[in-house]
């Protein structure tokens, strides 16, 4: 790993994450339609070809997706798409095997008011979910046409049956996740890794924390990294990524603890020694209380597939 890479938190938190498409097709619609998606655990995509449709999604106020806006939600709560005039709501749902060709909502004849293209993915790490939370709930973005052209790669990559389609299909996802990330607005962001990252003395931080995660971090290591007063970095990192520094420090080192634990063939004193514990018993203390295991167990259920 880099020095360049080691010290961006993005960039590590996607790389344990580990993207890898899924299913992508082309969805289109004409008249009045109204299709609703439960929860299904997996991150959602789509880029916005032609025309325009009303995104609700659970839990975020209704918004108007037109050509050329490109909208992901990394954790995929129950959400709907319809035209924007209202219809009676049709549920789908996303775990039947998916459509061989182009979906086609409302009128089912004539040219479509609007098309689209768009899937989901998965992640392979199993507990995704603790650092998807660092991530916005939903990411909704105009004008970038980078990723609109990375969605149609992905759709065409998905639709070949060719040497190395799996290997290209998991970069094109991983480059799909970091370009909608970075290209999100600073304000448009609620409390996270992304607003973190947008503010600058809290970024200095977090590339400090993420690029020597070895060094015994203390809150005044992390403020004077920020050029701040103890008390002004507490408040504010807490307001901006939403949970405590040093919360922060410890789950971040936990995760990157299970995926050492998981890949095998590291003892369990390195494996405390590579995450900033002083010792494997600090380091067994701090994973069981975390975790809910300690890590011989862990390791063994990770093996297991559990």
């Amino acid at each position: 790993m880099s020095d360049t890479l080691a010290a961006d938190p993005l960039a590590q938190v996607i790389g344990l994450l580990r993207p890898r498409a899924v299913f992508s097709k082309g969805i289109s619609a004409a008249g009045r339609w109204a299709v609703q998606y439960v929860d299904f655990g997996r991150p959602a995509f789509a880029a916005m070809i032609e025309g325009r449709c009303r995104l609700t999604v659970e839990g975020e106020e209704p918004t108007v997706v037109e050509e050329g806006d490109f909208v992901l939600l990394p954790a995929t709560p129950t959400f709907s798409m319809s035209s924007l005039d209202p219809a009676p709501l049709l549920r789908i749902d996303a775990q039947t095997t998916p459509p061989a060709h182009e979906v086609r909502y409302g009128r089912q004849d004539g040219p479509p008011d609007m098309r689209q293209f768009g899937g989901w993915f998965h992640f392979d790490e199993p507990d995704a979910g603790l650092l998807v939370s660092l991530l916005p709930r939903m990411i909704h973005i105009r004008g970038v046409s980078r990723l609109t052209q990375l969605v149609r790669m992905l759709g065409d990559e998905a639709g070949r049956d060719d040497v190395g389609r799996e290997l290209i299909l998991e970069r094109l996802v991983e480059i799909l996740l970091v370009e909608a990330l970075r290209a999100t607005p600073n304000n448009a962001t609620r409390p996270g890794l992304l607003r973190g990252l947008a503010d600058p003395r809290i970024a200095a931080a977090l590339r400090g924390l993420h690029g020597d995660i070895v060094r015994p971090w203390t809150i005044p290591d992390l403020a004077r990294a920020a050029g701040m007063s103890r008390s002004a970095f507490f408040e504010r990192f807490t307001r901006t990524v939403g949970v405590r520094p040093m919360e922060y420090v410890a789950t971040w080192r936990i995760a990157v603890a299970k995926d050492l634990l998981r890949r095998g063939g590291t003892a369990l004193d390195e494996v405390a020694r590579r995450v900033g514990y002083g010792s494997a018993s600090t380091f067994s203390t701090a994973f069981s209380r975390h975790v809910g295991l300690p890590p011989g167990k862990f390791t063994k259920a990770a093996a297991a597939g559990g």
